[in-house]
C-alpha cells in the first residue's frame, strides 16, 4: 500500500463502515447514471446528507473517492487462485472474470473515457483496481515458473496481465464475435497457453 493510499485509510476509519457503504453506494449510482463526470463531491454529498469537507477530509479527491467506491465493491477477480497447474489457475481466472464481468465492465465503462482524460483518475484506478489484478495474475505465472511448467524468460509472460485484463475491457466492443461467457475460457487455451508453453511440453 503507498503512503497515499495508508493516509486515505486512515482517515476513513473516523467513519462507520455503514457510512462508508452508503457514500460508496452514492458514487456508484452517480457512474451508472451519468459516467464520471457525473460523479460530484455536491452530488454524493446531497444524496447522502454528508457534509462535502467530511468527504474532502476523508478521500482527498475526487478521483480518490471513485476509485476507493470500484475497489470497495469488486473482489480481485483473481486473488487465491491455486488449483496446482497454470492450466487450471488461467482457467479460473478466466470462469472467476466471465462470472463478474458485466457488473464490473458497466461501472468501468463508465469512467473509461475518464481514465484518458483525467491523469489523476488514472494514476488512482491503476494503483487501487488494477495494480492488485496484475499482481495476482503475476502470483500464478511466477509459481508456474517455480513448476517448471513455463520458462522464466519466456517473453510472454509480460503480456498475460495486459492481455487478459484487455480482453475483459475490449470484449463488450465485439459482441458479435464474443458472445457467450466461454469466450475467456477459449482465450485461455488458444492464445495465452500456447504462448506459455515450454518447448515440447504438452499441456493437458
Amino acid at each position: 500500500m503507498s503512503t497515499q493510499a495508508a493516509t486515505a485509510a486512515a482517515r476513513r476509519g473516523k467513519i462507520t463502515p455503514e457510512r462508508e457503504r452508503e457514500l460508496y453506494e452514492a458514487v456508484l449510482r452517480l457512474l451508472r447514471e451519468g459516467g464520471y463526470d457525473a460523479v460530484t463531491m455536491e452530488g454524493v454529498a446531497a444524496r447522502t446528507k454528508c457534509g462535502k469537507a467530511t468527504l474532502y477530509r476523508q478521500w482527498g479527491s475526487k478521483p480518490q473517492l471513485v476509485t476507493a467506491a470500484l475497489a470497495k465493491q469488486r473482489c480481485v477477480f483473481f486473488s487465491g487462485i491455486d488449483t496446482g497447474s497454470l492450466a487450471g489457475d488461467l482457467r479460473e481466472a478466466a470462469h472467476l472474470a466471465a462470472t463478474r464481468r458485466d457488473h464490473d465492465a458497466e461501472l468501468m465503462e463508465a469512467v473509461s473515457q475518464a481514465y484518458v482524460q483525467y491523469p489523476d483518475l488514472r494514476e488512482a484506478l491503476r494503483e487501487t483496481v488494477i495494480s492488485p489484478e496484475v499482481a495476482a495474475l503475476d502470483t500464478i505465472l511466477k509459481r508456474a515458473v517455480e513448476r517448471g511448467e513455463i520458462d522464466a524468460d519466456n517473453p510472454a509472460i509480460g503480456f498475460v496481465a495486459p492481455c487478459f485484463l484487455g480482453m475483459l475491457r475490449i470484449e463488450r466492443l465485439f459482441e458479435e464475435r464474443f458472445a457467450d461467457a466461454s469466450t475467456m475460457r477459449v482465450f485461455v487455451d488458444s492464445v495465452l497457453l500456447p504462448a506459455l508453453r515450454r518447448t515440447g511440453r504438452v499441456e493437458v
